[in-house]
């Protein structure tokens, strides 16, 4: 059997610590635990023969869901309805709780096991973002048509994402730090240190997604809090060691384990360890050399990716001479690496949001490069090489049926004639290729003379 060693504290606790006891224990039991239905029909729902890293990604980023509706991946993140659903049941259950438990004198043992669900649940949380950013995939290089995307166009969260995006470096030190963070979170005797790393860092990612207009708010704050329960365990002891300068002496409360039981417990934690963070560590590494989950990943038309000025345009036969308020008219179009093309115009637009992280495994459901912005209509699309046809589909939400059939020909290698039916008009459009030459990728090459773009 296991045996204490140390102690929180030498006194009785005092009535209202019990009861404040009680009613946390049960919110954060229910909220790092999964007790949520769901949850266990979407692990059951995983190829564990197959596994990807976003299975390990929203295994560890649960939070209970009573009212939240699911996205398409079946995982999602809990709102604050939610927690005031939690907060009742916590105190309902601290009510019956007190009630059949009126003679315990402390509860350092369980205040243990409560700190320990608490770590685990927090370091898997802090680590599964930290690796999206470590290997540069949260945030990725900004697509041609992104590049070619006026800065008033973009919604706020999408410039800060784009921002983080064009800094891969700084993107993978900010990774670290999760990382790092989260690492000491499954020690006891660092965890504070953690706990502390991760109240600040993540304060930041709170406040930046208010400023931007973020969808991980909600997320970002129920890993803050988790942070500062862990935090309130030492926090009288640093305010006298750091505030006041005066010497302490740590708690070296812990649980002591017979020989079988501390082997059943070395072996746990390496499996736990090894799940979440090198397994996950691998599987996210191996996605950023071979699938960017942000962009799709079927190939576009062979040699065509880059930005084409529209040349001459036709819809129903009329010529339309280039204009920059017309909205008829394509002003550009673009062709990325993979199945997208984008078409600059003026018309009115509905913005796709998706300010929430979301690994999608199809390629029509990934959609970063067109959410958060204007400007341009996106289309994936499908090629037909023995009609020279290329069949197209909007990629904002909001135009389901916008669809076109596009027949092709390539006169040389830096031009593209494209016509066919766009909704009830004819369009007909040629495209000349612009050798373009951007700021970002001139100065990344270390040019210390003038650029001419």
């Amino acid at each position: 059997m296991n045996a204490l060693k140390g102690s929180l504290s030498n006194d009785e606790w005092k009535g209202y610590e019990k009861w404040a006891f009680r009613i946390f224990a049960i919110y954060f039991f229910i909220q790092s635990v999964p007790l949520d239905w769901k949850f266990y029909r979407n692990l059951f729902s995983i190829n564990w023969l197959h596994l990807r890293f976003s299975d390990i990604f929203y295994i560890s980023r649960y939070t209970p869901q009573l009212f939240t509706q699911a996205p398409s991946t079946g995982w999602g993140i809990s709102n604050y309805a939610d927690w005031l659903a939690i907060w009742g049941i916590a105190i309902i259950g601290a009510v019956i709780w007190a009630y059949r438990d009126k003679n315990i004198k402390n509860y350092d043992r369980l205040y243990y096991w409560i700190r320990v669900i608490v770590r685990y649940r927090l370091a898997i949380g802090i680590i599964a973002y930290g690796f999206i950013k470590f290997f540069p995939l949260q945030s990725p290089y900004p697509s041609i048509s992104n590049l070619n995307t006026h800065y008033g166009e973009f919604s706020r969260w999408k410039l800060f994402s784009l921002s983080l995006g064009i800094v891969p470096n700084y993107e993978a030190f900010l990774g670290l730090v999760e990382i790092l963070a989260g690492s000491l979170l499954l020690f006891r005797k660092t965890s504070t240190i953690g706990a502390l790393m991760v109240a600040v860092f993540t304060g930041n990612v709170f406040m930046s997604n208010l400023a931007y207009e973020g969808g991980e708010a909600p997320y970002s704050l129920y890993l803050i809090i988790l942070a500062l329960f862990l935090l309130t365990f030492d926090a009288i002891r640093l305010f006298v060691l750091v505030g006041l300068e005066r010497p302490v002496q740590p708690n070296r409360f812990k649980i002591m384990f017979s020989g079988k039981w501390q082997r059943s417990r070395l072996v746990l934690k390496t499996l736990f360890i090894f799940f979440f963070v090198v397994l996950y560590g691998y599987k996210t590494w191996s996605a950023y050399h071979h699938d960017v989950y942000q962009y799709p990943q079927t190939s576009g038309l062979k040699d065509a990716a880059g930005l084409y000025d529209v040349s001459e345009f036709k819809r129903n036969s009329s010529a339309l001479p280039y204009s920059a308020t017309d909205t008829n008219r394509w002003k550009n179009v673009v062709f990325e690496k993979w199945a997208t093309l984008s078409i600059g115009t003026n018309k009115a637009i509905k913005i796709d949001s998706a300010v929430i992280e979301e690994i999608n495994d199809k390629d029509a459901d990934r959609s970063y490069e067109e959410a958060g912005s204007i400007g341009r209509q996106y289309y994936s699309y499908q090629v037909d090489e023995v009609n020279h046809q290329l069949i197209l589909q909007n990629k904002n939400h909001n135009y389901p049926h916008d669809k076109l059939v596009l027949n092709y020909t390539r006169p040389d290698n830096s031009k593209l004639i494209l016509s066919g039916v766009d909704g009830r008009d004819t369009v007909y459009a040629v495209l000349s290729k612009i050798n373009k030459k951007y700021l970002l990728e001139e100065a990344a090459s270390g040019r210390n003379k003038a650029i001419k773009l």
